[in-house]
């Protein structure tokens, strides 16, 4: 008897959940449901595909090596159906996207109208989290991620890079002076963030692990403080890059600023699984040549 690709899916739910009722609640299935559905594949396989404990499962070695195999096989034939499906008509249905709030403001937002013109069927649906979520948890389609990935389970689609730039406002400028070097930021006012304390590590002189003398938990806060003229910050071009041509902020420091790839990297992260990856490649498609990073 094959597998049947259903319960091949809630297999790979539970994988990446790291349990059946988790699993269970991101699906909205009964717990039951998922538990037979991975009996059957092991009674089908003549094999034990998870290692059951009281807090976790995890996978066997013949089921990670089962895993790993059909996570493409899966994929492939998803999307084999919904080309069947669909044929030449644009996809449909809802996607859940999920990045930070300066990311969603900035960059996400002006490009909502033009979107829902070109795929009017898809009914888009924005959530802000500064942090990693996790998509099955938080029922996410595709979230953009600022910064180095860690979770292998997800696929990433590389969007590009956005620079790191210091700044601050004239009128800060105009009243405490400008650094000429980065040894003169501890005579300044600094903007950071309360967590993680990485992005208080600012590219100057390999990276400059800075104390701010005011702190806030997202980057648009930072921003609309820096702003407000209350202090130096560091912050991705996606978010200041206009400020700064419009002469609302003014880049400091340029000569001794260096490159940080892995925190400015910008990466759109999805399960390899994922039954919704025409709404997904249609929307980073459409938005990837339009981001201003």
């Amino acid at each position: 008897m094959k597998a049947r690709s259903d319960d091949i899916e809630l297999l790979l739910a539970v994988v990446d959940s790291g349990g059946f009722s988790a699993a269970a609640d991101a699906l909205d299935l009964q717990v039951a449901k998922v538990s037979r559905a991975v009996s059957r594949l092991e009674q089908q396989l003549n094999t034990s595909l998870l290692n059951r404990t009281t807090r976790r499962v995890e996978l066997t070695e013949e089921g990670r090596r089962y895993v790993d195999g059909v996570r493409i096989g899966l994929q492939q034939l998803q999307r084999a159906e919904e080309e069947l499906n669909t044929g030449d008509k644009l996809p449909q249905g809802r996607l859940r996207v999920d990045a930070a709030s300066p990311f969603v403001l900035h960059q996400l937002v002006p490009l909502v109208q033009a979107f829902h013109q070109a795929y009017p069927d898809i009914q888009l649906e924005l959530t802000s989290n500064e942090g990693f979520i996790d998509l099955l948890e938080n029922r996410t389609d595709v979230a953009i991620r600022v910064g180095k990935l860690s979770d292998s389970s997800l696929h990433a689609r590389p969007m590009g890079y956005s620079k790191l730039y210091i700044v601050a406002s004239p009128e800060y400028l105009a009243r405490r002076g400008y650094p000429s070097t980065s040894s003169q930021l501890a005579q300044h006012e600094l903007i950071g963030f309360i967590s993680p304390k990485t992005l208080n590590r600012w590219p100057l002189a390999g990276g400059l692990e800075t104390e701010p003398t005011l702190s806030a938990s997202n980057g648009e806060t930072v921003r609309q403080l820096t702003l407000s003229g209350n202090g130096i910050s560091c912050l991705s071009g996606f978010m200041v890059s206009e400020d700064i041509a419009q002469g609302r902020l003014v880049a400091l420091l340029e000569s001794e600023r260096s490159s940080d790839k892995e925190r400015e990297s910008i990466n759109a992260v999805f399960y390899r699984s994922s039954a919704v990856s025409r709404r997904i490649t249609a929307f980073l498609d459409f938005i990837q040549p339009k981001l201003a990073l």
